[in-house]
């Protein structure tokens, strides 16, 4: 059993998390700073240390030299992030921003614990062995055709060079997709720096993906290392490249072209050698046609294009996933011997997903917590409130990536063109929405009004403005 030691001066968070590691299964020990980590157990008798950056003392990323060989996890608050980008340069093998989902937590640290074992004279891995244990299967579950596709690509693709672009829905783990890239890859001892590129302001995210100089703009008052310096050597996984500024996609067109950075406020451009990982779930090739998004940078970047399925596509995973699941989270909890009614599968399997993996994961969750018996039922799943919402438009039908329509004339003369759902939609709503209400809009496609909205959000198609 692994042994974890949590170092977190702040009583509510050292708490819940190691609450929540012990329902996991693992060991747990913890204390609220360095000195009390020190006096405590040997160091190198733990297989993971978790620490905050900003301890009382010592900072969270001196134990790294205090426990050589131990992988260290460093908590820190969106204000610091850019001091955990030092403390990668460091030597910490990960860094996650407070406060954390639980899910993200117990990933990284299974994930830490699978790769980052305590290294012996003995141990010679290889690229190979390395390769081998981070298999994509290993990392992410699919047993349908369309996943076994995705593993083959990310197999084929990981050990080249090559930029790739992951396009899914959201849930569908386009994250664990960009983990399986890296691991798999040459680069994979070194850092695979994760931004989400929607989660930073747009005031800062120059500063935050190049780094700024002392004096660059008011409140910087030291310089700072950017999370694509930072990724020297290594990965860059930007998620949600779609909510990228103009200002910013011109900077990173040039990383991608030339390998150089230049910090916000200086004159000097840095060589870097970063593998460029992106992801999306919006349709950036539509983006390029209103002007939301360069495409010059989005051809850089679809060098190659991994497609994660939704979920609703994936037959005969829904109730595998759902019972992997159910078996994590009947232990976590205490409530061993749980299992789904025929009920609850026959529901499963007609929802939609709209939130794919990650809402399946939060049902299995809530019904979880809920479940006085041993058996859940479709009410204990609570899913009809979005599933009905979910429902195909009559005057739509999708496929998998490529969609048709069948009840539109003008999808019938445009079927020999092989335009997707989402090209006609698109072309469709820009001719016609400066002449058409938006309930006109819908009428003439066969969908509500909200699943107009929806769409738009989703594919980034701009309202025309009054």
């Amino acid at each position: 059993m692994h042994r974890i030691l949590i170092v977190e001066d702040e009583e509510i968070i050292r708490s819940a998390l190691s609450k929540l590691l012990k329902h996991s299964g693992y060991t747990v020990a913890v204390a609220d700073s360095v000195e009390a980590a020190l006096a405590g157990d040997e160091l190198a008798s733990f297989d993971l240390i978790i620490s905050d950056l900003r301890l009382p003392g010592e900072a969270g990323t001196s134990l790294i030299g205090h426990a050589p060989g131990v992988p260290v996890l460093i908590m820190t608050s969106y204000a610091s992030l850019r001091s955990a980008v030092d403390s990668m340069r460091k030597g910490a093998v990960e860094y996650i921003a407070k406060p954390f989902d639980h899910d993200e937590m117990l990933t990284a640290v299974e994930n830490i614990l699978a790769h980052h074992a305590p290294v012996t004279n003995d141990s010679e891995s290889s690229p190979v062995s390395r390769g081998e244990e981070s298999d994509p299967s290993q990392i992410m579950y699919g047993h349908c055709q369309a996943m076994q596709h995705v593993f083959t690509l990310i197999r084929k693709v990981a050990p080249t060079e090559t930029t790739v672009l992951i396009h899914g829905e959201s849930g569908t783990g386009k994250e664990l997709a960009a983990r399986a890239l890296h691991l798999l890859s040459p680069r994979a001892k070194a850092p695979l720096i994760s931004v989400n590129c929607a989660a930073i302001p747009e005031s800062l995210i120059e500063s935050e993906l190049f780094g700024h100089e002392k004096g660059a703009f008011t409140g910087a008052v030291s310089a700072r290392t950017g999370l694509i310096e930072a990724a020297d050597g290594g990965s860059l996984f930007l998620d949600e490249i779609g909510e990228l500024p103009p200002e910013a996609q011109a900077r990173l067109l040039r990383v991608l072209q030339e390998g150089e950075i230049r910090k916000v406020g200086s004159t000097q451009s840095r060589k870097v050698d970063v593998r460029m990982i992106a992801a999306t779930h919006r349709n950036l090739k539509a983006m390029t046609r209103t002007g939301e998004f360069r495409e010059d940078l989005y051809y850089r970047l679809n060098v190659m294009q991994v497609r994660i399925p939704p979920l609703r596509d994936r037959e005969g995973d829904i109730l595998v996933l759902a019972k992997r699941f159910l078996d994590r989270q009947s232990k976590r909890m205490n409530k061993p011997g749980l299992s789904l009614s025929p009920e609850a599968m026959r529901a499963m399997e007609r929802h939609r997903w709209p939130g794919n993996v990650r809402e399946l994961e939060n049902a299995i969750e809530r019904a979880t917590i809920l479940c006085d018996s041993e058996l859940i039922t479709p009410a204990l799943l609570d899913l009809d409130s979005e599933g009905s919402d979910y429902n195909i438009p009559e005057g739509l039908v999708d496929g998998n990536n490529e969609q048709t329509l069948h009840s539109s004339p003008r999808a019938d003369q445009d079927a020999g063109n092989d335009l997707s759902l989402e090209d006609y939609f698109q072309h469709f709503v820009l001719e016609n929405q400066d002449r058409m209400s938006e309930t006109e809009l819908a009428q003439k496609l066969g969908i509500s009004r909200k699943s107009l909205w929806e769409r738009r959000q989703r594919l980034g198609i701009p309202r025309k403005k009054a």
